[in-house]
């Protein structure tokens, strides 16, 4: 790798060079953690900027094909840097893509249906609720450029039947993520993640299974820190 010093993920088994802009974090190592070591067929990592959460998805499922599927162009260039510096070329592709939208998919060589899991970090923020910083790297990664309706969509018009959809997201916008996907996904879970014990929730990790009718179920919560 050139430039910017590898940050280490995965207890140092993968190195990544993230660049000026988002830099990934516990937010990626939360996401990512939900791949099953087992998984096979094709993983897709969803808005995956460097390849954070994708390569890490990599690592852990060494028997499944991953696509890091990304809108911008230095971050996809980027994400292929790191992918062929962690030796994972050979399992990883790079698509330069708007999820939104079904021509730009197509275009960039996905698939619809076809995902066996589908891992998704989506900008936070909508326009108009936080300061936006001038940093336009930055200001990409946390303002969302289409509502979260849509860009759950266009995730899991790739997810094939059967598949399991995974997102982070803020604790305070659990509503907007489950009203993304009601009527696209059973089976939801929820796990609400605290920075430490006592406190408020500040994410949760959403999963559902595409076509499933099972309900919704809370998990146990998780602490990042222990309590003071």
């Amino acid at each position: 790798m050139s430039g910017d010093e590898a940050d280490g993920f995965l207890e140092g088994r993968l190195k990544l060079r993230q660049g000026p802009g988002h830099r990934a974090g516990h937010d990626a190592v939360l996401l990512a953690s939900l791949t099953p070591p087992g998984q096979t067929g094709l993983i897709l990592d969803i808005g995956a900027g460097a390849g954070a959460v994708g390569l890490m998805a990599a690592v852990l499922a060494p028997a499944a094909r991953v696509g890091l599927v990304e809108i911008d162009p230095a971050s996809c260039a980027l994400a292929r840097e790191n992918a062929a510096a962690n030796g994972l070329s050979g399992r990883v592709s790079i698509h330069e893509a708007d999820v939104t939208l079904a021509k730009a998919r197509r275009a960039a060589g996905l698939v619809d249906e076809q995902a066996a899991l589908v891992l998704t970090n989506p900008p936070f923020y909508a326009p108009g609720r936080v300061r936006v910083t001038p940093d336009p790297d930055k200001a990409r990664a946390h303002v969302a450029a289409v509502p979260l309706a849509e860009w759950a969509r266009g995730a899991l018009a790739l997810l094939a039947p059967g598949g399991t959809f995974a997102m982070i997201h803020r604790a305070d916008a659990l509503h907007e993520c489950l009203a993304a996907v009601e009527g696209r996904l059973g089976g939801v879970t929820v796990q609400p993640v605290y920075s430490r014990a006592g406190e408020p929730a500040v994410r949760v990790l959403i999963t559902g299974v595409k076509g499933s009718k099972a309900p919704l179920s809370i998990l146990p919560a998780l602490a990042l820190h222990a309590s003071r």
